[in-house]
């Protein structure tokens, strides 16, 4: 099977190192995420491949909608995995707003629903439903813009917590954005099998992975749907495996404990499940402490949790040689993993890594459909030319 590498773009700024907070935390990086970085950013994804660029949704971060509307004009083929959060706009508003987007992009918006886990952030945007009922509203609010983008016909609909009457639109979406969704809870669970194109899940060991996927697939088979799959990871890729690693230690090295510590006792209040997921991984730092070496928080071949000391989300990166990190997304790829959503310190910087040193390795694996030729060496903008596995 092929994969399908997508990009992130951190609206909150970037960093040559790990930054703390996300997901219900204030959240900002030395490189101030103005529209000049995001345009660098956008474009670095474009040369390197990625098919689309993730943007977040939350208070610690810019608009999600407004970010990708300007930067769709500097783009040519670059799609924007674009978060939409229910419940803070009105159904058909948020199913108007894509349909013009996917009209004036020609086509290249996804969508990114993101429900909310955090009662206290939801609060300060006005939502006050409990975590299961914001899980409840999803679903009536996706029903809702399903049916606008698919009927000709006006649309009112009585629910529990939602009511329309003669919705429709005048423009409908061609095509149709596809649905991403994550969420680790039962009532999340739910609403992914009636609804997901795409479940997406944070980064976990590959038998977690696993578990977590099938019970997707048990959902999903009872309402004759089969989503597939994706899964969202940060990366430090380099030549060598040695170098990533050094790469890592330097980025945990300039983390002053009382960061992670706060961090810790932040995320420890989260009610996201995934977010539980992500804390069990690195056992709140103290493989660290007591090892004094990043790979003291390596909990799978390649895979590391030292992201989520300090990050709220996704918390895990993959770390090694191109090839290493190619062979660790392979072995996701045989789950049933076909979209790889990656990120890295500093974004632009890391793009080039993925799209120069990972992607050949994944196309020699024939894990992508198009890419550079296996016998061409890799030539770019931060690495050596690299002879191909095999060459002389």
């Amino acid at each position: 099977m092929s994969v399908r590498l997508h990009w992130f773009l951190p609206t909150y700024g970037d960093s040559r190192n790990l930054m703390a907070g996300g997901h219900g935390s204030s959240m900002s990086g030395d490189r101030p995420a103005d529209l000049r970085y995001l345009k660098q950013l956008a474009g670095a994804a474009e040369v390197n491949g990625f098919e689309s660029v993730l943007t977040p949704t939350g208070l610690w971060c810019e608009d999600a909608w407004l970010s990708t509307a300007m930067l769709v004009e500097t783009t040519e083929t670059l799609k924007f995995l674009v978060a939409l959060r229910p419940g803070l706009t009105s159904p058909t508003l948020s199913a108007q707003m894509a349909a013009t987007l996917q009209w004036q992009s020609k086509g290249r918006l996804l969508l990114n629903v993101v429900t909310g886990g955090e009662s206290s952030e939801q609060r300060a945007f006005g939502d006050f439903l409990s975590k299961d009922a914001r899980y409840e509203r999803c679903g009536e609010y996706l029903d809702i813009i399903n049916r606008l983008w698919t009927s000709d016909e006006p649309l009112s609909f009585n629910g529990k917590h939602l009511r329309v009457e003669g919705a429709s639109l005048a423009r409908r979406p061609d095509p149709l954005p596809p649905i991403f969704f994550g969420g680790s809870s039962p009532a999340a669970g739910a609403v992914a099998a009636a609804h997901a194109d795409t479940y997406l899940t944070w980064g976990e060991p590959p038998a977690a992975v696993a578990d977590k996927l099938d019970w997707i697939r048990g959902l999903a088979a009872p309402l004759d749907r089969s989503p597939g799959f994706g899964i969202r990871l940060h990366v430090i890729a380099r030549e060598t495996s040695e170098a990533a690693w050094a790469e890592a230690d330097r980025l945990l090295s300039s983390l002053d404990p009382t960061v992670i510590e706060n961090a810790q006792a932040s995320l420890r209040r989260s009610e996201s499940e995934g977010q539980r997921r992500m804390r069990d991984l690195h056992g709140g730092g103290d493989a660290y402490v007591a090892g004094g070496d990043a790979r003291a928080l390596e909990i799978y071949p390649n895979l590391w949790s030292g992201v989520g000391l300090v990050r709220g989300g996704a918390g895990t990166a993959l770390v090694g040689s191109y090839d290493e990190v190619a062979e660790r997304i392979s072995e996701y790829a045989d789950l049933g993993i076909d979209h790889f959503i990656l990120s890295g310190y500093p974004h632009v910087e890391e793009a080039y890594h993925v799209g120069e040193g990972v992607r050949p390795a994944l196309h020699r694996r024939g894990l992508l459909d198009s890419g550079p030729e296996s016998t061409e060496p890799v030539r770019g903008a931060f690495l050596p030319t690299l002879e191909p596995s095999g060459a002389s």
